[in-house]
């Protein structure tokens, strides 16, 4: 009975040997990655911004008086000097004859009352006056010189006023619309203007950027070349301006309230197709990167602060997270300034399937335009 006993339990125990399977292998997962590649980079920054004029006057009237006549049509192209306003003349004309008549008597005493001063100085001589008489004479003959020269003083500012009667352009541009017309009434250096003049010929465009991004530029190691600092406009209905423009300058004083800073790009406008107020944005060629890293934006996630995170493959086949910092977007890249280096395996598939420490299998995804922007 023993020895059946032991025959069914050696014969159990053959049978659960034969029936035990191996453990599972579980597969090593597959991820998408990207070589990154350093590569020369222009950098460029969109801006936003309006245009100005290069030049723009304001017309004011010098002197007071009633508007007989508007000497210019709206909108039209007026040169430096031209007449653009008549005001009634009648009462600066009359000052300025006036003025004129004085002066004329002023010279006619000098000459009868230096002529006697002459005569005396002679007699005095010969005891023919006397010495006060002489001195006398003298100095009627100094009263009536410095008599002159403020008549000729009061007939010069008589006539400048009587010129300011007609009012005219001080620089060369189109004029807008005027804020009067004849028969008005004006007063000297009213705080309303006539008209404003603005220069097209040359315009300006006002860009903002954060002082932020101003600041990381100027830290970036960037290289010249002829189109450093050259602007390109997009216009409000999505054109592109045909002619390029340059960077002129830059504030040197921060916004306060925006944290902003004001750049200053210069346009030729031989067509006058930009106008003094127009919206655009702005393309400006900051320079050359030497050894740019651009990722793709699929292999970049950001959390909830914003802060940006990449999943690389290491040489022993484990994954990394970076914390990186990306600049602008260049196509469907970022640039990347920190985190990432040249010959970084960076994951762009599957980086929902891993996590920081896994070990993977990286699959080269083939890039169609070579990895660059």
């Amino acid at each position: 009975m023993k020895l059946i006993t032991t025959t069914l339990m050696a014969a159990f125990a053959l049978v659960g040997c034969d029936n035990a399977t191996p453990p599972a292998q579980h597969p090593t997962q597959e991820v998408g990655v990207v070589t990154l590649k350093s590569q020369p980079l222009a950098v460029t920054s969109l801006l936003t911004g309006r245009t100005a004029a290069s030049l723009s006057a304001e017309v004011r009237p010098q002197v007071g008086g009633i508007i007989q006549k508007r000497l210019f049509t709206e909108g039209d192209t007026v040169k430096a000097g031209q007449a653009l306003y008549q005001i009634d003349p009648s009462s600066y004309r009359a000052t300025f004859d006036e003025a004129d008549a004085a002066l004329k008597q002023a010279q006619a005493l000098v000459i009868s009352d230096c002529q006697k001063a002459t005569r005396y100085a002679q007699l005095v001589k010969e005891d023919g006056v006397s010495r006060q008489d002489a001195d006398d004479a003298q100095s009627t003959c100094a009263q009536d010189k410095a008599s002159v020269s403020a008549k000729k003083a009061a007939l010069e500012s008589a006539r400048i006023n009587l010129n300011w009667t007609t009012v005219t352009s001080p620089i060369s541009g189109r004029i807008g619309i005027s804020s009067v017309t004849p028969g008005a009434l004006v007063t000297a250096e009213q705080t309303t203007a006539l008209a404003t003049v603005r220069g097209l010929d040359t315009m300006y465009v006002d860009l903002t950027r954060s002082s932020v991004d101003l600041l990381r530029l100027r830290q970036q190691a960037l290289a010249s070349d002829s189109n450093t600092l050259a602007v390109t406009l997009t216009l409000e209905d999505g054109s592109t301006y045909s002619e390029k423009g340059r960077l002129a300058l830059t504030e040197v004083a921060v916004d306060e309230s925006t944290g902003s800073v004001t750049l200053r790009a210069v346009f030729p406008n031989p067509h006058q197709q930009l106008l003094p107020g127009m919206f655009v944005r702005a393309r400006v060629e900051e320079g050359v990167m030497a050894n740019a890293i651009l990722a793709p934006q699929q292999g970049v996630t950001r959390d909830a602060k914003g802060n940006a995170t990449a999943l690389v493959v290491n040489a022993k086949n484990q994954v990394e997270q970076r914390n990186i910092e990306t600049g602008d977007t260049y196509g469907d890249k970022w640039l990347v300034l920190k985190g990432l280096e040249n010959g970084d395996k960076l994951i762009v598939e599957g980086t929902d399937k891993v996590a920081a420490g896994s070990t993977v299998k990286a699959v080269e995804i083939p890039q169609d335009n070579g990895g660059k922007a």
